[in-house]
């Protein structure tokens, strides 16, 4: 005999639907609470901000003689070169660290040998303030810092005297990037400086061109409605890269949208390539098989497109299964490039062989042992130094052989200076490395910043700049 099935008594199933009901109040009440306490969060931080600036701009006023450079307000009636009164600029000093991860954009500063023994507490920092929102770095030019932020519903962009910290001038627009996740809000990419101007992309795909020495903003769009894009699940991350007379951007358009170049100084389109799903991977101007190119890295692949026009001029395979690539390539000699990607994807070396308008790109090796995941490896006599899934590691570029793995640092970033890597954890440490593939050698560690650190450091005329999306912070590191 079976067992006669019966419906509950009415006031069990009652007492089931009551009970979804309260949960789902429940969920939704927990929701709301942490939106008012994000929006609360926010608002006091912002004000932290404003009351700082206010402050520092007193103590300016109360000290003329300070060598901080004059602040300056955004005026449209000023040109780059030129102050806002118009009288031509002091001559600018050699700029050296302009672009996202230095001038290569390889993450290796060779400016002047920098300190690599540092004291056991820790470096001093020449200057610490709190920053706005965002996971930008700095671009450094004619001694002053720039970084995107974002403060209040404004991204902006904020000049700071590279030396004293002081705020020198903000320019911003209405745009406002709130991640659905713990990913964080606020714009991904970092000012690009060139010729006395700023090019700037927020996170919603708003780009400005800006006169560097007053904040005026010269021309701007949004890259993603002026090419039918949409954003990306995290945002438009790609700096803004400048080859000759124009500004190269990604916004992943469809119908030969995706890769767009946009002349300079008036922001009028030159050319419009690829329809690929992008990436978080700024381009890059690099020499590969005799051949100068802009290196691209999209959702699915690496290319190399002609500067001039835009187009292709070979292609590799490069995808993860969630279609999310992070890392910068890195030009390791005339014809090759290391890659790497996180997820499972791991690393390859690419051969890029040809002439002409006819080039193949062709893996020379590939495999796990170096899986990039939010940040980018350097190259130092041979061998690859990166966070592998968080854990520093050492492989022979020529074989893709691990040497080593040691130290965790978590979603940080890495740097390479003075044949050590310099390295930020992603909970705000500073780490001085040997480059050798001898053994995992770290030489000092100290707590720079407080909060999640996922920005990169960048380092100009000695000063290593590191930021997050509480603070900023400034050591000297220059030999003496």
């Amino acid at each position: 005999m079976f067992e006669q099935k019966t419906s509950p008594p009415w006031y069990k199933s009652r007492t089931l639907l009551i009970a979804a009901g309260v949960v789902v109040v429940l969920v939704i009440g927990a929701v709301v609470a942490l939106n008012v306490m994000r929006s609360r969060s926010k608002e006091a931080h912002d004000t932290e901000i404003e009351e700082h600036r206010q402050r520092q701009a007193a103590e300016a006023a109360a000290a003329p003689t300070a060598t901080a450079a004059p602040v300056t307000q955004a005026s449209p009636g000023a040109s780059p070169g030129q102050t806002p009164g118009g009288a031509p600029a002091a001559a600018p000093a050699r700029n050296y660290w302009t672009n996202f991860r230095g001038p290569k954009r390889d993450g290796n500063y060779e400016e002047k040998p920098v300190l690599t023994s540092w004291p056991a507490n820790g470096l001093t920092a020449m200057w610490k303030q709190p920053v706005g929102i965002g996971y930008s770095s700095f671009s450094v030019a004619d001694g002053r810092a720039y970084t995107i932020e974002q403060r209040r519903g404004q991204e902006l962009v904020a000049a700071y005297d590279l030396n004293t910290g002081r705020e020198l001038w903000t320019s911003g627009w209405n745009a406002e990037y709130d991640a659905s996740d713990d990913t964080g809000d606020g714009p991904r990419s970092t000012p690009t400086w060139d010729q006395g101007r700023l090019y700037a992309l927020g996170a919603t795909g708003e780009l400005r061109c800006i006169d560097a020495n007053t904040g005026a903003i010269i021309w701007g769009k949004n890259i993603l409605s002026d090419n039918q894009a949409s954003n990306l699940q995290w945002a438009m991350a790609a700096s803004p890269l400048i080859v000759d007379d124009k500004v190269i951007v990604l916004p992943g358009g469809g119908n030969n949208k995706s890769v767009v170049a946009y002349n300079k100084l008036t922001g009028a389109p030159v050319w419009k390539a690829l329809s690929d799903q992008q990436a978080y991977v700024s381009p890059m101007l690099v020499e590969l098989a005799g051949r100068r190119q802009i290196i691209v890295v999209s959702a699915s692949r690496v290319v190399g497109l002609v500067p001039e026009t835009g187009a292709l001029l070979w292609s590799h395979p490069w995808d993860t299964s969630t279609g999310i690539n992070v890392s910068q390539p890195i030009i390791v000699d005339k014809n090759r490039f290391f890659i790497s990607s996180g997820y499972a994807k791991g690393a390859a070396l690419i051969e890029v062989t040809g002439s002409g308008q006819n080039f193949t790109a062709t893996t020379i090796w590939e495999n796990v042992n170096m899986k990039n995941k939010f940040n980018s490896s350097v190259f130092y006599n041979g061998y690859i130094y990166g966070l592998d899934e968080g854990i520093l590691t050492c492989l022979d570029v020529n074989t893709g052989e691990r040497k080593w793995k040691g130290g965790r640092y978590g979603f940080g970033q890495v740097l390479l200076a003075s044949g050590h890597l310099i390295i930020t954890s992603d909970s705000g440490d500073l780490a001085l490395v040997k480059a050798s593939p001898d053994a995992y050698t770290e030489v000092a560690r100290f707590s720079a910043l407080q909060g999640k650190t996922w920005n990169y450091p960048a380092i100009a005329d000695g000063r290593l700049l590191v930021r997050n999306s509480n603070e900023m912070a400034a050591y000297d590191i220059s030999r003496k």
